[in-house]
């Protein structure tokens, strides 16, 4: 009798994001997700897998690129504010940015990173 081989889970970094932003990426629509670059970040590199989820749905992702940046402004210049969210203007993007991240958080500088949908989104986690 052979044992059939068992598929481990798929490594992936794991982050948890706010439902509207979350709809987005399982949408395709969002490509861009941004981060303060803190040590977690630093480890994300491209062709990194990147599981995000949100009250016990989640979406896998592959990282197609990584930019880092000094802070939040500098990145707007060099990112498309569309792939980071395409509902929302470049001030009303930096304006919620910035309640999620206060700037000594900022200071550790940001990361921008590409991302292109692996699986199709899996809700209840199961």
């Amino acid at each position: 009798m052979t044992d059939r081989p068992v598929t481990p889970p798929v490594r992936a970094h794991e982050m948890r994001i706010y439902r509207r932003y979350f709809d987005l990426i399982a949408q395709g629509r969002k490509t861009t997700e941004i981060r303060v670059n803190d040590f977690s970040r630093k480890k994300i590199k491209e062709g990194s897998l990147i599981r995000f989820r949100c009250q016990g749905d989640e979406v896998l992702t592959r990282v197609t690129k990584v930019a880092r940046y000094a802070d939040f402004e500098e990145m707007f210049d060099h990112e498309s504010v569309a792939s980071v969210n395409p509902l929302a203007t470049r001030a009303e993007q930096l304006a919620n940015i910035r309640q999620i991240y206060p700037p000594e958080r900022e200071a550790l500088g940001v990361v921008a990173i590409g991302i292109a949908l692996v699986d199709p989104p899996r809700v209840g986690g199961g």
